[in-house]
C-alpha cells in the first residue's frame, strides 16, 4: 500500500523538523541511519525495569518536571483534569495500536477504568494504566507471533469472498481473541496476496524470462517471505525497553497541549540538535541493516572515512572498538542499528577501530580519527536557470530547512549560506531570483529573520506572541538589501513554520511572488526547549531529558496568523496533494488560528508590478500545459486512493481491482519529462568542488536531471521571465 508522506517544522525554534511524527510509537521501527544522526538508543534503561514498572524515582521526577513545565512555560496550559485525562487517553491508545491490531475489548474495557484517572497519576507521578497497557502490549506480543506463526506455516486459498478493513479508524476493537485472530488471518492473507498478485503479473508479462512457477509454489515463497518479514519486525519490537514506550506515553501527555510540545530524552534531544544544525561528530558513513547485518551505504564526501581512504561502501561491520587500544571491541553482528551508531560515533579527535568484512569475504580492520561532519545534503545550494541564448538568467536556490548551529562554535547558518548562494549568483549576472522552500519543515527563528532581511530594507518580519503579552515584533535592523530584483518564493502543502514566515513576509512587503500549490502547512507556533534538569536538586535522578515547549505563536506583520491558515500562493500550480487535506488542521489539539494588530511597514527594494496579470499569464499557461493535466487528474486520483480503504482478499477480486489500479498508475507514470529548454546548470563557482568527489558528481547530476523535469520550477521560471518583461514595479499588490 502506498502511504502519502508527512511533513516535519521553529526553534527560537520552530521545530517542526522533528515532530511530524516524532512520537515513537512502539511500533514503529526504522532500518536506515547515519553514522551520529538515526535514533540513538542504547542499550542501558536509564528508567529501569522492563516494560510493565513498576516506576521509578526517576520516572516520578520525570512526570513531575513535565507537568511543572508546561504550566509554567506553555503558551495555552491546559487544566489538569478528567477532560485531560480522557485526551490523553484516547492519543495514548490511538499512538500505541492505532490499527485495532493489538489491544482487544477486553483490553480497553480494563483500560477504560483509567481514563478519568490518567490525571490523578501523572499529579501523583505514579504509572498503573502506562504499566497495564505495556504488560497488555508485552503480551499480545507473544500470542500474534504464535498466531502469525501458526497462519503462515499453512498455505493460504483465497477463494472466500473477504474484505479487510485496513483503516484502524474505522474499526471498532476486535471483541476477544478469536476476533483479534480473525483480522490477523485476512492481514497475514492480505501481505500473501499482494505478493503473490506481484508475482503472477511478472510471469504473465511478454518479456517474461525464465521458468515460470506454478500458483503453489508463488504462494509458497511469499508467505515465507512475509514469515521472514514479521519476524524481523517482531525481533525489534520485543527488543524495545521501558524508556522508548514510556516516551511514547509522556508524548501522549505533551501532545495533548498541541502537536509540537514533546518529551525528548537526553539521546533524542542530542539527535535533534545535528537534525537542527546539518552537523555531527563521527565518522562520517551511512549505514543500513537487514536485521542482523549491518552495512555501510555511502561515505559521505569530505567526512573522516573519505579522508582516511578505506572504508569502502559494502562493508559490513562485524566488531566496533573505541581507539586501536582496545584490543577485542564489541561483536555488533544481530545489533539494532542505533546501537551500532552509538558505538561508531563519538567526539571530534577520538579514534574508532572498525573491523568490517569486504564483499570478498575478506576482513580488514580501519582505524578512523573522528571529526565534524557537515551533511551537504541538507544545505542550501544554487543553480543558473535559462531557456536557450538571448534568455535571461535567472538564480534558483534550494533551501531543504532553515537549519541552524546553536552551539559556540556556529558552525552552520541557512541565513550566511543563502546571502553566500546570492553573492555567487550575482556574479553570474542573474536577472531574477527563485527561492525554493518546497518541502522545508521550517528552523531557525533567528535565521529566518535574517534572510528575510537579505531583501527588503530594514523593517519588522514577524510578531511573536508569548502568554498574557504584547507581541513582540522581531525586525530586520539592517538597511542594507542584498538582492533588490525581482524575487519568487516557492511553497508547498509541506512548506511549514520558518518557511511560511518568509514567505508571508515577502508577501506582505509586495517584494516577491508566492507560488505553489493550494496552501503551505499552517503552522504558526514556536518553541522551545526545557532542560528538565533543572527542576530538580536530585543528582540521582538525572539526565531527565529535555521538553520541547510551544511558548510562543507567531503572527504575520499585518496581524494575521498562518497558524492552521498558512499561506496562500499568489499563483496556484497544480500539485499532486492539491485535493488532500495536509496540514496542522490535520493534528490532534492544534492551537487554533487568531489575529492581533498589525504594525507598520514599506519596503523600496522591489514591488511586483502587476500580479493579476502574472497570475492570468501563468493560468493560461498551466491550462494549455498537458503535464499539468496529468497532475490534476493524478491529484484526483491520489484523493480517491487514500479514500480507499477496503480491499477484496478473493484473488480473482483482488487481481482485477489491482490490476485496475496498476493501469490507472501507469498512466501518470514517467509524466514528468526533460524539458528541452530548460537549463538548469551549476555556477562556475560550484563546479570545481562538484568534480572534487564521484559521488558527489553523481548526486548533482541527479539533481539537475531532476530539476530539468520539474514542471513547476519550470513555470516558476517562466513566470520570473514575465515580471522581467514588465519590470519593477512600485504599485501596490492587486
Amino acid at each position: 500500500m502506498r502511504h502519502l508522506p508527512k511533513p516535519f517544522g521553529l526553534f527560537e525554534i520552530d521545530t517542526f523538523l522533528s515532530d511530524m511524527k516524532r512520537k515513537t510509537s512502539f511500533l514503529f521501527f526504522s532500518f536506515v541511519g547515519i553514522v551520529g544522526i538515526a535514533l540513538l538508543i542504547n542499550r542501558f534503561d536509564p528508567f529501569g525495569g522492563g516494560g510493565g514498572g513498576p516506576e521509578t524515582e526517576k520516572e516520578k521526577a520525570l512526570m513531575q518536571a513535565v507537568l511543572q513545565g508546561i504550566s509554567r512555560l506553555h503558551f495555552q496550559p491546559k487544566p489538569i483534569d478528567d477532560t485531560f485525562s480522557k485526551q490523553v487517553y484516547e492519543l495514548y491508545l490511538k499512538d500505541v495500536d492505532g490499527g485495532k491490531r493489538f489491544l482487544t475489548q477486553k483490553d480497553i474495557d480494563q483500560l477504560k477504568a483509567y481514563e478519568t484517572k490518567l490525571d490523578d497519576q501523572a499529579v501523583a507521578g505514579t504509572f498503573e494504566f502506562f504499566n497495564l497497557s505495556a504488560q497488555m502490549l508485552d503480551s499480545s506480543l507473544v500470542k500474534t507471533q504464535a498466531w502469525y506463526r501458526e497462519i503462515l506455516s499453512k498455505p493460504m486459498e483465497f477463494s472466500k469472498n473477504q474484505t479487510i478493513e485496513t483503516d484502524g479508524k474505522k474499526l471498532n476493537w476486535a471483541k476477544n481473541d478469536s476476533e483479534l485472530r480473525e483480522r490477523w488471518e485476512k492481514w497475514m492473507k492480505y501481505d500473501v496476496l499482494s505478493r503473490v498478485d506481484d508475482e503472477l503479473s511478472k510471469q504473465e508479462k511478454a518479456d517474461f524470462k525464465g521458468d515460470k512457477k506454478t500458483f503453489a509454489q508463488i504462494e509458497s515463497e511469499q508467505r515465507a517471505k512475509v514469515l521472514d518479514n514479521y519476524d524481523k519486525w517482531y525481533k525489534r519490537l520485543q527488543k524495545l525497553d521501558r524508556t522508548r514506550r514510556l516516551e511514547t506515553y509522556m508524548n501522549a501527555i505533551t501532545n495533548v497541549f498541541d502537536p509540537h510540545t514533546g518529551y525528548y530524552s537526553p539521546k533524542n534531544k542530542e539527535n535533534f540538535d545535528i537534525q537542527m544544525s546539518g552537523k555531527l561528530e563521527g565518522i562520517g558513513a551511512r549505514l543500513q541493516s537487514d536485521g542482523e547485518k549491518t552495512s555501510v551505504t555511502e561515505i559521505v564526501p569530505g567526512g573522516p572515512a573519505w579522508k582516511q581512504g578505506e572504508l569502502q561502501v559494502k562493508d559490513v561491520v562485524l566488531k566496533v572498538a573505541q581507539g586501536p587500544n582496545d584490543a577485542e571491541g564489541v561483536d555488533v553482528m544481530g545489533w539494532e542499528i542505533d546501537d551500532v551508531v552509538s558505538k561508531i560515533r563519538g567526539s571530534k579527535g577520538t579514534q574508532v577501530t572498525l573491523t568490517v568484512q569486504r564483499a570478498d569475504g575478506s576482513q580488514k580492520v580501519i582505524t578512523i580519527t573522528r571529526d565534524v561532519v557537515i551533511m551537504e545534503e541538507g544545505l542550501a545550494k544554487s543553480l543558473l536557470l535559462n531557456s536557450g541564448s538571448g534568455t535571461p538568467v535567472v538564480g534558483y536556490i534550494y533551501l531543504p530547512k532553515f537549519y541552524a548551529d546553536f552551539t559556540p562554535q556556529g558552525v552552520t547558518s541557512c541565513a550566511q549560506d543563502v546571502a553566500k548562494e546570492i553573492n555567487k549568483l550575482k556574479r553570474e549576472g542573474i536577472k531574477g531570483l527563485i527561492l525554493d522552500l518546497r518541502e522545508n519543515g521550517g528552523g531557525s527563528l533567528r535565521d529566518v529573520v535574517q534572510m528575510s532581511g537579505l531583501f527588503i530594507e530594514d523593517g519588522p518580519i514577524v510578531q511573536v506572541k508569548s502568554r498574557n503579552r504584547k507581541a513582540e515584533v522581531m525586525e530586520d535592523n539592517d538597511e542594507s538589501v542584498l538582492y533588490s530584483d525581482p524575487l519568487i518564493v516557492m511553497v508547498n502543502g509541506f512548506s511549514a513554520s520558518a518557511s511560511e514566515i518568509l514567505a508571508a513576509a515577502m508577501q506582505d512587503y509586495g517584494r516577491a511572488v508566492i507560488v505553489g500549490s493550494t496552501g503551505s502547512y499552517g503552522k504558526g507556533t514556536v518553541q522551545r526547549f526545557l532542560d528538565l534538569d533543572n527542576s530538580t536538586g536530585n543528582e540521582s535522578v538525572k539526565p531527565l531529558g529535555e521538553m520541547k515547549l510551544t511558548i510562543q505563536k507567531f503572527y504575520r506583520i499585518t496581524g494575521k496568523t498562518t497558524q492552521l491558515n498558512g499561506v496562500t500562493p499568489d499563483i496556484v500550480l497544480p500539485d499532486f496533494y492539491n485535493f488532500i487535506e495536509i496540514g496542522e488542521r490535520e493534528n490532534d489539539y492544534p492551537l487554533e488560528s487568531t489575529t492581533i494588530e498589525q504594525v507598520a511597514f514599506n519596503q523600496n527594494a522591489y514591488h511586483v508590478p502587476d500580479l493579476g496579470k502574472l497570475r492570468d499569464n501563468s493560468k493560461a499557461r498551466v491550462e494549455s500545459d498537458e503535464t499539468f493535466k496529468k497532475v490534476t487528474e493524478n491529484a484526483q486520483r491520489l484523493r480517491k486512493k487514500r479514500d480507499m480503504t477496503q480491499y477484496s482478499l478473493q484473488l480473482e477480486k483482488f487481481r482485477q481491482n489491482s490490476k485496475k489500479e496498476e493501469e490507472e498508475a501507469k498512466s501518470f507514470e514517467n509524466i514528468f519529462k526533460p524539458i528541452e529548454i530548460f537549463n538548469p546548470e551549476n555556477p562556475m563557482a560550484d563546479q570545481e568542488y562538484i568534480k572534487s568527489d564521484t559521488g558527489r558528481v553523481a548526486r548533482n547530476d541527479s539533481w539537475i536531471k531532476e530539476k530539468k523535469k520539474d514542471i513547476q520550477l519550470y513555470e516558476t521560471y517562466r513566470i520570473m521571465l514575465d515580471m522581467l518583461a514588465m519590470g519593477a514595479g512600485t504599485a501596490d499588490r492587486k
